[in-house]
């Protein structure tokens, strides 16, 4: 087994406390580097750039993507700035989950918004997989992604049952993409899930890959198109130009940019210090689950989002080498609050949580109790949380020629494709949000950043737990 070694701590001695950890930990992941992992195009920072990104995870590279492919006629020089190495962030730290939102958090959206604005949410993430699909198959990118069933699994009966309610009340919408959703009840669900115990299970269409093979394909296609890739180039502060435009600063120098677009998630408040209260940084766990050489385990088609009887929630992929990736169990730690939240040291585990992977497979699958299955790898991540559990994005309320794309929520692979192409119009073409076709609850304005900060943490509605969760599939 391998294991960051290191107890909690708010942040890494000498770091800021919302900016990256210098020494993030291993990852299954990465534990090969891609070639331009550590790249920089040129020694020097450049004078100036018509466009500068701050990040070059998966927000910050695909709004690049967006930018030199959809509008490359414009020609402008873009220059992204990455604090560490490409993709060391929470793309590159995640469960390899794809996964649309079709009913967990609709409703939520639909009570805030009405039931066309949830349903803008649904369709928005449908859209973002089906477009990476066909990426992925244009660009010939090698990252192992699949287009298989997720199932959602409720062994606990008061949470089946309000699942199931959950579920009608979506019917009853009409939205045509339920469709795509199969929900079993009673004894049969067990048996067609395959989880011990299960009172409830509902399978819908969702996705599977290697992101850190998947952004750094994309690293390979923007610096080809002409970008500036940074890493190692922490931005700590960006102030406006006199003469026009902006001065960025960084640990290895200054540079001017005419635009600022700002894709660090759960970083953002270092640099947007108005967002502080909307995105928070929070720490979630993952590892990589094996069995021994020579032995066979039952085989898994399905990903999988589970919840045990104590409602502790994980979500789990298979992969083709036979092992098993899963994360969560955020409800394990969320009492231990300083080990995860406003914490940005994804140096180390949560170390209330870094044995309950342990015997997983064993515990929750019929027929792996003897696959000798094992925690081979385990590692942290730090995603960012916004306090109303929607991303920003758009122009950054106040400012000109500065944008937003952050705030995830530990759910961005299903989201932040076409966000960032919406992103890039506004960007390039002075669109307005609502022109963009973005879900109108993800636009960031001054109203969520006000309210953000006049309330409690405790009033925070992620995840509907009342106070910002550490995990979400």
């Amino acid at each position: 087994m391998t294991l960051t070694n290191g107890t909690s701590a708010s942040h890494t001695a000498g770091t800021p406390k919302c900016f990256p950890s210098v020494t993030p930990g291993d990852t299954f992941w990465q534990n090969e580097k891609d070639e331009l992992h550590d790249h920089r195009s040129t020694e020097q920072l450049p004078e100036h750039s018509d466009i500068v990104i701050v990040g070059a995870g998966y927000a910050g590279v695909s709004t690049a993507y967006h930018l030199v492919k959809d509008h490359g006629h414009a020609k402008k020089s873009i220059t992204i700035l990455e604090a560490r190495g490409a993709c060391s962030g929470a793309t590159g730290r995640n469960g390899g989950h794809c996964r649309p939102d079709f009913y967990g958090h609709i409703p939520t959206y639909m009570d805030r918004a009405g039931a066309r604005a949830g349903a803008e949410i649904a369709e928005f993430e449908i859209a973002t997989l089906r477009a990476m699909k066909k990426l992925i198959q244009e660009e010939n990118i090698d990252c192992d992604f699949t287009l298989a069933r997720s199932i959602d699994v409720w062994c606990n009966a008061d949470a089946a049952k309000k699942a199931k309610a959950v579920y009608d009340r979506m019917l009853a919408e009409k939205f045509e993409y339920m469709e795509d959703v199969i929900f079993y009840e009673g004894e049969k669900a067990e048996g067609i899930c395959g989880v011990k115990g299960a009172k409830a299970c509902a399978s819908f269409t969702a996705g599977t890959m290697w992101p850190y093979k998947f952004i750094m394909h994309l690293v390979r296609l923007v610096l080809a198109a002409g970008v500036n890739l940074q890493t190692h180039t922490p931005v700590t502060a960006v102030k406006p130009d006199p003469q026009g435009g902006y001065t960025v600063t960084t640990s290895r120098g200054t540079t001017h940019a005419t635009k600022v677009v700002y894709a660090n998630n759960a970083y953002v408040s270092g640099v947007l210090p108005q967002y502080k209260k909307n995105i928070i940084p929070c720490k979630g766990i993952c590892c990589r689950i094996t069995v021994p050489e020579g032995a066979k385990a039952p085989l898994l088609n399905n990903s999988y989002i589970n919840r045990t009887e104590d409602n502790t929630l994980s979500y789990l992929i298979p992969r083709s080498d036979g092992s098993i990736v899963v994360g969560g169990a955020a409800a394990v730690f969320r009492s231990s609050e300083s080990q995860w939240y406003d914490n940005v040291d994804d140096s180390i585990l949560i170390e209330s949580a870094k044995d309950y992977y342990t015997d997983y497979m064993q515990k929750t699958y019929n027929g792996w109790e003897e696959s000798g299955a094992k925690v081979d790898q385990i590692w942290s991540g730090v995603m960012g949380y916004s306090y109303d559990s929607n991303p920003h994005i758009g122009v950054v309320p106040g400012e000109q020629d500065q944008f937003i794309l952050a705030g995830f929520n530990g759910h961005g692979m299903p989201v932040i494709w076409l966000s960032s192409k919406g992103l890039a119009k506004i960007v390039m073409d002075d669109l307005k949000f609502e022109e963009t076709g973005l879900p109108r609850l993800f636009e960031t304005t001054q109203f969520r950043i006000d309210r953000a900060l006049s309330g409690k943490v405790e009033d925070g509605d992620i995840l509907g737990s009342g106070k910002f969760a550490a995990t979400r599939p």
